[in-house]
């Protein structure tokens, strides 16, 4: 909590060139742009220093670039500012060939003297491996998401072998790896701009004060207001179609869909379940579907003296209606969740005998477990809306109606927002109603931030919940490297998870986007926004 506060408190400040407060102006925004709603506002605008949110799933593809991207479809990495890369025999050195013609935005606060190197690779991701560069504790970052797939400890070195030309030295083959670069996680910055900050002793900036290569750059930020982004002339992609791209984060809910359908947003992010009829009705609105590559689940505090027993979690687990959820809160468009693993994954597998609802015989186990009188737990709720659970104090009281059910009295705790690297006040909550939205197609990228030894050992892993077995699985499945074994590591481990519920699986929601049918010219992606360069006005 205390990297995000002194970031919060740094991005407080950078309300500047045009009028901090100033009433938006809509009607003159879409004359040259388009006003995007959003859930949430920005605590950082590094996609380094957080693991999901507004900046990570809307901004970051706007200011920055990555090596790679991945394909909407077949979920593969392709190239990006990388044209081209290598893998040894050994799989354990990737080299990368850079574009040449790659050139970083011109602020208010920098201007670069050089086109993207394989320096500015370098330095990304050394900043993150590296304890000894100089900015790798600035905003006193566990990066998070890196941390959750143990990245500093995978990736040996970094070197620039030429201009043109980086290399990453792995301690082992791990198959997840050039998927991991590809996501929004992991941004090219700058190292020019670092340096003059270094020089400058003002190294928090780079974080408040971004730079990129992407096609938007960040011209002001008003807190709990808007995000504006101006077009960025150098581009190199190709020439950007609409001047400025304006985030409106001053509604969440009900406010954000009043404001589309008023014309003051020209883009809804998200809309929740509850408002998709309402939106559907609307001619001038156009509505798209993406994959869920999310789940919604319950972290359990195995720590707890009762809940260190497997069969009250499975229990638990069987107690839950996930049917009436269904209904009640995604309104029909959400999917029974059978295992953490989307059912689009590769390596998805339904268990609908270990997943189920079983009134009797969850209270059956609970007998067993010596609770037949019943048993009091906490659980921990926070209130903001997610795609993965579009109510969750909904979602909650459901779930307390059904432990109610077997004897099982549930006090709800609420919060605005829990935040996962925030350990120290969940460890004495039960449970925690929570999910997690998928970066990669890799099924490595669920189940090792959520649940591996390492993630629990760094306080990302909210079950706290550490099994070796099931480690040895995950890291066997990134080494070796044909499909079937892979699946069978895969299907194993889950088989674990099912034995031992750390977790209970809820469902996987539906991502929506509504935006007004004047604009065409958006990608879709199952994983975050695309990038809006070719975002254009038709009316």
């Amino acid at each position: 909590m205390k990297a995000l506060f002194q970031i919060t408190i740094a991005l407080t400040g950078l309300a500047f060139l045009s009028g901090c407060g100033d009433k938006v102006d809509h009607s003159d925004i879409r004359k040259d742009g388009f006003v995007f709603c959003d859930q949430g506002r920005p605590s950082t605008f590094n996609p380094q220093l957080v693991d999901s949110g507004i900046t990570v799933e809307s901004i970051a593809p706007q200011i920055f670039d990555t090596l790679l991207t991945l394909d909407p479809n077949s979920h593969q990495p392709v190239p990006n500012i990388a044209t081209q890369w290598s893998v040894n025999e050994k799989g354990t050195q990737y080299t990368f060939k850079l574009r040449e013609d790659v050139h970083f935005q011109t602020t208010a606060w920098f201007t670069p003297t050089r086109k993207l190197t394989a320096t500015d690779v370098v330095f990304s991701f050394k900043r993150i491996i590296d304890p000894e560069n100089p900015f790798h504790s600035v905003s006193d970052s566990v990066y998070p998401w890196f941390a959750g797939i143990s990245f500093g400890k995978l990736v040996k070195d970094i070197v620039a072998l030429d201009d043109q030309t980086v290399q990453f030295t792995l301690t082992k083959p791990d198959n997840s790896f050039i998927s991991n670069i590809s996501t929004a996680h992991a941004p090219i910055h700058s190292a020019e701009y670092a340096g003059q900050l270094l020089f400058k002793d003002n190294k928090i900036q780079i974080d408040t004060h971004p730079v990129g290569t992407g096609p938007f750059y960040l011209d002001e930020y008003q807190v709990s207001d808007l995000v504006r982004l101006k077009r960025n002339p150098d581009y190199w992609r190709n020439d950007v179609k609409m001047a400025q791209v304006v985030f409106d984060i001053s509604h969440r809910g009900a406010g954000a869909l009043a404001k589309l359908l008023r014309e003051e947003c020209d883009v809804l992010n998200s809309p929740i379940s509850s408002q998709i009829p309402v939106i559907q009705n609307e001619k001038s609105i156009e509505l798209k579907a993406k994959p869920a590559m999310n789940v919604s689940f319950i972290a359990i505090n195995t720590g707890h003296s009762a809940l260190s027993d497997a069969r009250v979690r499975k229990a638990l687990n069987l107690a839950i209606n996930r049917d009436s959820i269904l209904e009640a809160v995604y309104y029909g468009t959400g999917q029974k969740a059978y295992s953490l693993l989307p059912p689009s994954s590769w390596a998805h597998q339904k268990d609908p005998i270990q997943v189920r609802y079983d009134r009797n015989y969850a209270m059956a186990l609970l007998r067993e477990a010596g609770y037949a009188d019943g048993l009091e737990l906490t659980m921990s709720v926070p209130l903001e809306a997610r795609v993965y659970n579009p109510s969750p104090r909904k979602t909650a009281e459901l779930i307390q109606a059904n432990f109610a059910d077997i004897g099982v009295k549930l006090n709800i705790l609420t919060d605005e927002r829990v935040d996962r690297t925030e350990l120290s006040n969940i460890e004495n909550v039960d449970l925690l109603l929570t999910g997690w939205t998928g970066n990669t197609g890799d099924p490595d990228n669920y189940l090792r931030p959520l649940l591996s030894c390492s993630s629990e050992k760094v306080g990302l892993n909210l079950s706290m919940w550490c099994n070796s077995d099931f480690d040895f699985l995950l890291d066997l499945a990134l080494e070796v490297s044909e499909v079937r074994y892979r699946l069978n590591l895969y299907r194993q481990a889950q088989n674990v998870l099912n034995a031992e519920m750390p977790v209970i699986p809820i469902a996987h929601g539906q991502k929506f986007q509504a935006h007004s049918k004047s604009l065409k010219g958006f990608k879709t992606s199952p994983f975050n926004a695309q990038p809006f360069d070719e975002v254009e006005r038709i009316e």
